[in-house]
């Protein structure tokens, strides 16, 4: 006989979980005591929002379900940020929330909240396990519905009563995702679209990949030479460095690669969603008539013509789909080459860093030397702002995993996820990039790397506002500052009075020997960047967008 605690840790155990991410809360102290005895790790979080990010972002990384450990009440509600990220990144999470006890349910208990209401509109599932002997079957059929299809979130309540309940229960066994494949007919009508396209484009995206379907992704557009372009950081996907390679379609996109979308008549859609972001706020094709063929690829059925009708659906995983068509047997166009040819040249132009933005930092040189002084393995985390497009458009990913980034562009994911993306591989440089708005969202998560020995390098990019918004304020309301001002602390300082190591840069010629120490510190750093509020994006000032916004 086992309590309901017991149980849960044991089927955590069984499906193969080797670390939790939580806030401690008494709704749940029978789990954190069987934790007590368990080879799983639990990571401390100080808030549980960071918990949720970090267990996304442990997902991302391994394709497993991560798992957060929230209590009830503002725990569960702290940790809705986590969860959100995950719906929208098509990410599988576990969130485990401690409850209120059963005999209590209905009576607006102390921190009583009906997750079914709270979370229904963002996670696959959500239920609550009201006997310990059903812990095997719910935590099960948790895991198997985390990943299937289109992957995300599944939320689980644990009452406290049912923690300390005892039952004769024993774990299932270990859920795999579920592969979904093409059909024949299928595969054989892809191929007559292909044939008799005379300029395709393939775009990729999406959760559901491995090493495996990312070299079997290089190896399929390689026969075609077909030019291959990503969606929103999903960069990580196909190496930058590739001649087929054609950047990736997000926010702030090369006009010439939003051009080669448009004038494509044959876009095969693999992975993901044409959703708003890479659409560019559904202006690129039309709905839902796209105007062109599309085939899209994805395991989500419910994805399928739910924007964009396409010429060809089909329900599968992106290896699965990669696999069927493999021994696909039809010719190149003499004119894709040429095309790839000229779409690879159109990104390494766009993804040279500029050469001087006002201020004495210049970021183009950071990025520059990064990109050559970091392995191709180091991971690169970000959350959101536009100092993210110093990662996004300049940085030349090259392998698979290497990087974690917010689809659904939530401010304060940076450095969680780096410190679950170190966490899993110690050996690796891992690097955060975060705005000084974005890294005091989530900026205590700094205390779970030194208490954990995660020595993440933290770029904290200040220039003294919520840049994204004010860019946007400049645009509609010049001259008009309202509520974007931020007025910083001492970054360097906060690492340090963590017991991490703190630079400041003031000029680009200190970036590279503040980062070698930083580095070389062993311990978690925070690198903090004084940037030229005016710099407030690659290519354009802060003085111009204003002006450009008073002449509308």
């Amino acid at each position: 006989m086992k309590t309901g605690g017991q149980l849960i840790v044991e089927a955590l155990e069984a499906q193969g979980v080797r670390r939790v991410f939580g806030v401690p809360g008494e709704s749940y102290l029978a789990v954190l005591d069987a934790l007590h005895d368990s080879p799983i790790e639990m990571v401390v979080c100080r808030h549980e929002g960071g918990a949720a990010m970090m267990a996304e972002a442990q997902a991302k990384l391994t394709g497993r379900p991560g798992v957060c450990l929230v209590t009830r009440g503002p725990g569960a509600t702290n940790a809705a940020s986590g969860i959100h990220v995950a719906q929208q990144d098509e990410t599988p999470l576990i969130v485990l929330v401690g409850q209120i006890e059963r005999g209590m349910r209905g009576r607006d208990a102390f921190q009583e909240v009906d997750y079914g209401k709270l979370f229904g509109g963002m996670a696959k599932w959500v239920a609550e396990i009201d006997s310990a002997d059903r812990v095997p079957e719910m935590i099960s059929r948790a895991f198997h519905t985390a990943m299937a299809g289109r992957p995300g979130p599944v939320v689980l309540a644990l009452p406290e009563d049912t923690l300390t309940e005892v039952a004769d229960a024993v774990a299932a066994p270990r859920a795999e995702a579920v592969e979904s494949a093409p059909t024949p007919s299928q595969i054989a009508e892809f191929g007559r679209l292909l044939a008799k396209a005379e300029r395709p484009l393939l775009v990729v995206g999406g959760s559901r990949w491995t090493e495996e379907s990312v070299a079997a992704l290089q190896g399929f557009a390689e026969r075609f030479s077909l030019p291959v372009a990503v969606t929103f950081r999903r960069q990580m996907l196909f190496d930058h460095a590739h001649p087929l390679y054609a950047g990736d379609v997000g926010l702030g996109i090369n006009p010439k690669l939003s051009a080669l979308v448009a004038d494509s008549d044959l876009l095969i859609l693999l992975g993901d969603r044409f959703s708003e972001v890479p659409s560019q706020s559904y202006t690129l094709l039309g709905i839902p008539d796209p105007g062109k063929a599309v085939v899209h690829v994805h395991p989500g059925a419910e994805e399928i013509g739910r924007v964009h009708r396409p010429a060809l659906g089909v329900v599968a995983t992106p290896g699965a789909f990669l696999e069927a068509v493999s021994g696909l047997a039809v010719p190149p166009s003499p004119g894709w080459a040429a095309r790839a040819e000229a779409a690879h040249a159109a990104y390494e132009a766009w993804s040279t860093p500029p050469k001087s933005i006002p201020g004495d930092v210049q970021m183009g040189d950071v990025m520059a030397w990064l990109n050559e002084r970091l392995a191709d393995d180091a991971v690169f985390t970000n959350g959101a702002g536009n100092y993210a497009t110093w990662i996004h458009r300049f940085r030349r990913f090259r392998r698979f995993g290497t990087q974690a980034a917010p689809v659904c562009g939530s401010m304060g994911y940076g450095l969680p996820a780096a410190v679950a993306a170190k966490l899993e591989h110690p050996e690796r440089d891992v690097l955060c990039f975060a705005g000084d708005g974005c890294f005091q969202m989530t900026g205590l998560e700094f205390g779970t790397a030194v208490q954990e020995g995660a020595a993440v390098l933290v770029l904290v990019i200040d220039n003294g506002m919520y840049g994204t918004i004010r860019m946007h304020q400049e645009r509609e309301y010049p001259g008009r500052v309202s509520g974007t001002q931020l007025r910083n602390p001492d970054f360097a300082a906060f690492a340090r009075s963590y017991g991490g190591h703190g630079e400041t840069v003031e000029r680009t010629e200190e970036f590279a020997p503040a980062f070698e120490r930083a580095r070389a510190s062993g311990l978690p750093a925070i690198i903090h960047v004084k940037l030229d509020p005016e710099a407030l994006t690659p290519t354009r000032t802060l003085s111009e967008i204003r002006a450009a916004g008073a002449s509308r």
